[in-house]
């Protein structure tokens, strides 16, 4: 630490779109209003599996991680960039950098393991429907829940550790946010074995848990198949098709920007893909699982007319 904080800037510019003015006023209303979708559509998610008796079921309990998830950590970046379109302010300070940095990879990696979670259930529920509630106990659902948050935070802490014991040059980070890539972009040192445990890192946390819910869904394909009624078939179907978005929304974009090669790696390309990860893949979670599923639909509906009632 002592060697990093001689040689390493105090702050740092996120430069964000500054070399793209002519977006910025349409970057910030268009992610403003997404923004405040994203704390509508999840925030209604979390209430409608508290308050609804017929979504205290392990799919929603795990719906209910995923929305809390990304409701903090769009908040991690979303604000900074607001403020970095606006041209209030674009520095941010070393310690706040890297504060963010693990705060977002903490929280990213555990929505990589609820995923998992979410997929084994599904899993359960058409493989297996007549133990289905014996499997999906609620002790498994919160063991699961607490491995992925655990999992998470261990590994953001093995890949800031290895970021703060790296010596940085320059002090203008070309991205909106606090970025893994962008920090080895900075280094002034060879990083090819920081970069070969990151990538074993990246492995167990983005590629492990993609090749077991792929697994789990080909599984599920051959269930459903099996189905004589169509009306099944089209139930299940819907629920899971739905997972599967969100799932290659979120995966699709983070392998694509954590497991090429620094070297490859564009600084403008990220920066729009980080903005799909970060801000797009959040708001469209609520829509995908509302407008797709029977159950949070009625109990929105139920919550409304109650409150339309009291009114």
């Amino acid at each position: 630490m002592g060697n990093y904080n001689s040689s390493s800037p105090e702050s740092f510019i996120l430069v964000g779109f500054s070399d793209w003015p002519q977006l910025q006023v349409f970057l910030f209303v268009t992610i403003l209003i997404f923004y405040s979708l994203t704390i509508f559509g999840n925030t209604t998610i979390i209430a409608l599996a508290r308050l609804d008796l017929r979504l205290h079921k392990p799919m929603y309990f795990f719906l209910s991680h995923l929305s809390f998830l990304d409701l903090c950590y769009t908040t991690s970046t979303v604000p900074q960039l607001l403020i970095n379109l606006h041209g209030l302010d674009r520095t941010i300070s070393y310690g706040g950098c890297v504060a963010q940095l693990y705060i977002f990879l903490a929280l990213a990696s555990t929505e990589c393991l609820i995923l998992v979670a979410m997929a084994f259930d599904r899993y359960a529920a058409v493989c297996n429907p007549l133990h289905y509630t014996t499997i999906m106990h609620p002790l498994l659902c919160k063991a699961l829940a607490f491995s992925s948050w655990i999992g998470g935070l261990v590994n953001s802490l093995i890949q800031t550790g290895l970021v703060m014991a790296m010596r940085l040059c320059g002090h203008q980070i070309n991205h909106f946010f606090c970025e893994m890539p962008i920090f080895l972009k900075l280094a002034c040192e060879d990083t090819e074995g920081t970069e070969a445990k990151m990538f074993v890192a990246r492995t167990i946390v983005l590629v492990c848990p993609a090749v077991l819910i792929l697994g789990s869904y080909v599984h599920i394909a051959r269930a459903v198949l099996k189905v004589k009624s169509m009306a099944g078939r089209r139930k299940a179907f819907g629920t899971c098709g739905s997972h599967l978005m969100v799932v290659s929304l979120f995966y699709g974009s983070g392998i694509y920007t954590y497991l090429q090669p620094v070297h490859r790696y564009s600084e403008s390309k990220g920066k729009f893909v980080a903005l799909f990860y970060t801000i797009v893949t959040p708001m469209f979670n609520p829509l995908i699982y509302t407008l797709r599923n029977k159950d949070v639909k009625g109990a929105l509906w139920k919550v409304l007319g109650r409150g339309t009632d009291s009114g």
